[in-house]
């Protein structure tokens, strides 16, 4: 954990998604911590993480994450904090928001998914024969599936250096701790929870994402009392890897004193 920036500015923690660490957000932070407090994390399994802290039983569900993301907000004390969430951790900060509103001023989810298959009213993306292809493919050849499904994820073909940086995030994961939080990732079902959450949110959405379509970031919004949306002109599932100064100012608009006070609400 790294506690970074402007420490009486509000505080902003950032959460990665599957595969990556904190690492995944160093084009943002330089363009945060001139007015925020910044605090990076690794999930357990992921980056610099303890070994010990991956708990295959704990981590087989998105719960668990959510409940270390409590801990962590405990110990830091730091009062409420401003939760930024990317793909999976989108759905782990709305959990932790859902438990212990206390610990949760605003949420910022980039690239939401409550649930990844699609159903008969619902589309999430894949089909569930997708799905169990996708986590059989990390399961027999994580090294083969990094490298063919970062680029995918990434988007942005005539940047290939975007979608080589995410690779060399997956292969450097834990691969068993990386399949737990696959399968937790993509075989969750937390469309029920949007209705537990009261804290203001924005939803963040790439206008192209092979991961979580714009039908998602817009179904998000839909269930999500009191949330705003905004849909970035970038493409791709990362967009704090393709578009970070577009990512930084939807976070500054959400976040401006004018949008926080009574007459700007």
């Amino acid at each position: 954990m790294r506690v970074l920036g402007r420490a009486g500015g509000p505080t902003l923690v950032l959460a990665h998604g599957l595969g990556c660490d904190q690492a995944m957000w160093h084009r943002v932070v330089p363009l945060l911590v001139d007015r925020y407090r910044v605090v990076l994390f690794d999930h357990a399994g992921s980056g610099s993480a303890h070994p010990g802290a991956f708990d295959p039983s704990r981590h087989a569900a998105l719960e668990g994450y959510a409940q270390d993301v409590v801990e962590l907000l405990e110990y830091l004390a730091l009062g409420p904090v401003v939760l930024v969430g990317h793909s999976v951790s989108a759905t782990i900060v709305l959990l932790v928001a859902a438990a212990r509103p206390d610990l949760v001023d605003r949420l910022v989810l980039v690239g939401p998914s409550p649930r990844y298959v699609d159903t008969d009213d619902y589309v999430g993306g894949f089909s569930a024969a997708e799905i169990d292809e996708l986590l059989a493919t990390m399961e027999s050849n994580h090294l083969g599936w990094s490298r063919a499904m970062a680029p995918v994820i990434v988007g942005n073909p005539e940047r290939p250096e975007l979608g080589e940086e995410l690779t060399a995030s997956f292969v450097r994961t834990d691969p068993r701790a990386m399949r737990a939080f696959a399968r937790a990732t993509f075989l969750s079902d937390n469309r029920a929870d949007l209705a537990r959450v009261r804290t203001p949110s924005l939803v963040v959405q790439c206008r192209e994402d092979a991961i979580a379509p714009v039908a998602v970031g817009r179904y998000v919004h839909a269930h999500l009392a009191g949330s705003s949306f905004v849909l970035l002109d970038a493409v791709g599932h990362c967009p704090q890897l393709s578009a970070p100064a577009a990512l930084v100012a939807a976070v500054d608009d959400f976040l401006s004193p004018a949008r926080l006070s009574p007459a700007g609400s």
